[in-house]
């Protein structure tokens, strides 16, 4: 198939990135053509640093009608992905979006349809799918040998940020502007990856979140959540963007071992024979199953955007299986959703939770909001590929 001419929606700190691995041509099958953004001095940069190579448009009606692309990458802000992907799919373009999927599983799952109906290749920038860490870490869930999981912890507080970074821009850390904190911005990758290794969605959420608690915002900076599956297995999640040093540990906890994922390094601790079985036939007493500690070595890679770029592009030239298909996008959102209702109502809520309640209860946090950003300094970060 012919080289894909792709176009990148949204030029802030992620979309910046995505332009320059494109124009570098380090995404092999691909061409940057066009860019579409509001922001000048943004525009501004790309005019200098392709050279006047690709197509610039400040409006998306004339971006979509008329800048001549197979393909887009959506990078705006969380509120407008659903739409403009709605928009691409019509004119007959493959999606690639930047997470979340949304704010809402309500137009995340109109989304889906729509992706469905269309027949093009739609993808969501689940970077982390491609890190050969989780990657291993799925195949051994998965393949059993972990046997029937019991438990799992997820502590992700390696995600720190200033108040500075809140003060970056005026739809930061709003329930209007980006609809959630640490949940749909910063930990959202990890929700996805709490489900994609494990296989299994929760059945039941009790979450407690606090508001501003580290800073002055009006979403959520830390939440602790209480998590039941259909087996009877539980599991606890902790996220915060308000401590030093924080962690980032996962571990899964099965009848046949436990494997801990930390310090970008994967321990199999594995049982000799099923706890399950041991703890109906052993007539010792005091004795317990013995193990083996697996260190297995696995080459971890954080920066996997490329990667999610080159299996999207591959898929629409090729046929290739996608590792983030963009209808996944709704599971790690449909977490976040359950957690944000059920700190809201003080309650445990079962999932999948009704899409229309949880949209009603959103509208109610914006439309109630009296908080007022203090020191916006409209400035693009430092960091590129930071959310």
């Amino acid at each position: 198939m012919s080289i894909i001419k792709i176009g990148v929606i949204g030029v802030g700190n992620i979309g910046s990135s995505h332009v320059e691995l494109l124009h570098k041509g380090q995404i092999e099958g691909a061409t940057l053509t066009a860019v579409c953004s509001r922001n000048e001095r943004r525009m501004e940069w790309i005019k200098n640093y392709t050279q006047g190579d690709v197509k610039i448009f400040r409006d998306e009606e004339t971006f979509f009608n008329e800048s001549g692309i197979d393909a887009v990458l959506i990078a705006t802000p969380h509120y407008s992905h659903p739409e403009l992907a709605k928009k691409a799919f019509a004119n007959g373009m493959h999606v690639l979006i930047e997470k979340p999927a949304g704010v809402y599983t309500k137009n995340v799952l109109e989304m889906n349809e729509a992706a469905k109906a269309s027949g093009k290749v739609f993808g969501i920038m689940y970077n982390q799918r491609a890190n050969p860490l989780y990657r291993k870490l799925r195949d051994l869930i998965l393949s059993g040998e972990l046997g029937e999981i019991k438990r799992t912890n997820l502590i992700v507080t390696d995600t720190y940020r200033s108040q500075s970074y809140y003060d970056s821009s005026k739809w930061r850390a709003t329930w209007k502007g980006e609809g959630g904190g640490v949940l749909l911005n910063q930990a959202l990758h990890q929700l996805d990856i709490w489900q994609w290794t494990t296989g299994d969605m929760p059945k039941r959420i009790h979450a407690v979140s606090s508001v501003g608690k580290y800073h002055d915002i009006e979403v959520e900076d830390d939440v602790t959540a209480y998590v039941e599956y259909d087996n009877g297995a539980t599991g606890i999640f902790i996220t915060s963007t308000g401590e030093v040093p924080g962690t980032n540990r996962f571990e899964i906890i099965g009848d046949r071992g436990k494997i801990v994922v930390e310090n970008e390094e994967l321990t199999f601790y594995q049982l000799t024979q099923s706890e399950r079985e041991f703890n109906k036939t052993y007539r010792g007493g005091f004795g317990k199953p013995e193990w083996k500690k697996i260190d297995i070595p696995v080459k971890c890679e954080n920066a996997n955007h490329a990667s999610i770029i080159q299996n999207w592009i591959d898929s629409i030239r090729k046929g290739s299986p996608l590792l983030a298909p963009g209808e996944d996008g709704v599971k790690a959102l449909e977490i976040a959703n359950a957690m944000y209702l059920s700190s809201w109502l003080k309650e445990a809520v079962a999932l999948p939770i009704d899409p229309d309640y949880y949209f009603e209860k959103l509208q109610e946090k914006i439309n109630t909001s009296t908080f007022e950003k203090k020191n916006v300094t409209n400035t693009t970060l430092d960091v590129k590929g930071t959310h």
